[in-house]
């Protein structure tokens, strides 16, 4: 079979190879992989900035969808021709996660889903809602279950006001979920053209940074100087203390990215004074997944996937996606 194993740090040497079929074994099943989607932690990892000891050669993407084609022994919860999802860390299936179970994550420190078949255990995937196809259901793993989290740890309710900070795969997932629950939603973005965008998603304000780089004021003066009640925070050190001028007191801010990057030093005063909640947000186990999935198919909620590369492509695809250039989500079509 087909794989893509990152062979040292670098797109540059991300590298198609062949790797034998593999088994399924007991409790376990064997999963052709149609589709998988790129997160900014995975071209993290393959440029070697997420976590530079990880162990290499490593199959990357956390993100796969694919139907199941073998099952193992004793294997209750699926049987070939399934669809399912792949689970973010492998063995979360519920409450608070131990570092062990954390270290089953996919695309690192575990073998990913930029492969054509990979064995699963039965615990490690959930099925897929019969409206999806495997591109939309490739994008959920990880920038769609981390979204939710962040909503729902919030407690996102109808007419609080939610800023979400670009239009990336989370930020995107963010705005959905807040319209699912009734709040009014802050978009921000570099470009006009993503802010229609988002706005035809139903984003009721939006905010051009570049235009506007102190777009904290803004956002106090959208929100009548009172403030948003939940910040979704992708940027890290270099939007943080924008993010937290512009949340209201008592508010809430879930820290998910570093797409910013730098070292900035923040000002915490307003954080004290405010009593602002700041909280970092870690994906999601498996039963809020499937939470998750139950709430999108009562809504029938889509994922927005902004391009679809093909397996070859896959290179290409990571450089589109450190170049900023997305809406929403970036797939790789395998299967």
């Amino acid at each position: 079979m087909k794989a893509y194993e990152i062979q040292a740090f670098g797109i540059d040497h991300l590298k198609q190879v062949e790797r034998p079929d593999p088994q399924p074994g007991p409790g376990e099943i064997l999963v052709a992989i149609k589709s998988t989607s790129i997160n900014y932690r995975d071209y993290l990892t393959v440029i070697g900035d997420y976590n530079p000891r990880l162990k290499l050669p490593l199959i990357p993407l956390c993100d796969g969808a694919g139907e199941v084609i073998g099952v193992g022994e004793g294997v209750k919860r699926f049987k070939t021709g399934d669809r399912v999802i792949s689970n973010f860390a492998q063995d979360w299936v519920s409450g608070k996660p131990t570092i062990d179970q954390l270290r089953t994550s996919l695309g690192g420190p575990l073998d990913g889903c930029l492969v054509e078949q990979r064995v699963f255990p039965e615990h490690g995937v959930v099925k897929i809602p019969e409206y999806m196809s495997y591109e939309e259901a490739s994008t959920l793993p990880c920038a769609a279950l981390t979204a939710w989290s962040a909503t729902m740890q919030a407690g996102t309710k109808a007419g609080d006001t939610v800023l979400v900070l670009g239009t990336g795969g989370v930020s995107i997932f963010a705005l959905q979920f807040a319209k699912m629950h009734g709040a009014k939603v802050i978009v921000t973005s570099s470009s006009d053209e993503k802010i229609e965008r988002a706005r035809k998603l139903g984003a009721d304000h939006s905010i051009n940074y570049r235009a506007k780089p102190n777009w904290s004021k803004e956002v106090r003066r959208i929100t009548k100087m009172a403030g948003a009640d939940h910040v979704i925070e992708v940027g890290g050190a270099g939007t943080l203390e924008h993010s937290i001028f512009s949340t209201r007191l008592f508010g809430h801010i879930s820290l998910i990215g570093v797409l910013a990057g730098g070292n900035n030093a923040v000002n915490m005063v307003p954080v004290l004074m405010q009593n602002i909640t700041v909280q970092g947000i870690l994906v999601g186990g498996r039963d809020g997944f499937e939470e998750m999935l139950r709430a999108m198919t009562q809504h029938q909620t889509r994922p927005v996937i902004d391009r679809v590369f093909d397996f070859s492509e896959a290179p290409a695809a990571f450089e589109y996606l450190g170049a900023g250039k997305h809406f929403g989500k970036v797939c790789i079509r395998v299967g």
